[in-house]
């Protein structure tokens, strides 16, 4: 099956996708940055790389640091990086609904494609 992968091009080197919004989503689930990152296959320092892409290319934090308690402390998502989440996977569920008719066309051209007999070379 066809599906669309989104990538939102929010500002000259501030790109959101599908990766993005997976680590975010992983950060609050998870409640730091390198379990989210562990979660994800993906190295702290390529997770801390990614969140500080972020924090500077929205101007502010889209993940907020959590101080102290018993394990220490960890990360969140801030209000923009919930929103952030929030609306990226609304827009990719509107984009799925109007495109799934256009999805299929191009999945089902691919498969008669394929089932077409090859033609004989001379």
């Amino acid at each position: 099956m066809a599906s669309l992968s989104i990538r939102i091009d929010v500002a000259p080197g501030n790109r959101i996708g599908p990766g993005k919004v997976q680590l975010l989503e992983m950060i609050a689930e998870h409640g730091s940055i390198s379990a989210a990152g562990r979660a994800l296959g993906m190295s702290y320092r390529r997770a801390w790389m990614l969140v500080e892409a972020m924090n500077s290319g929205f101007g502010r934090p889209v993940v907020e640091a959590q101080i102290g308690g018993k394990a220490g402390g960890g990360a969140r998502l801030s209000t923009l990086g919930a929103d952030l989440v929030a609306h990226y996977r609304a827009i990719e569920r509107a984009a799925d609904r109007v495109a799934a008719p256009f999805l299929d066309r191009i999945v089902a051209s691919e498969r008669n494609a394929n089932d077409e007999p090859p033609t004989a070379s001379l």
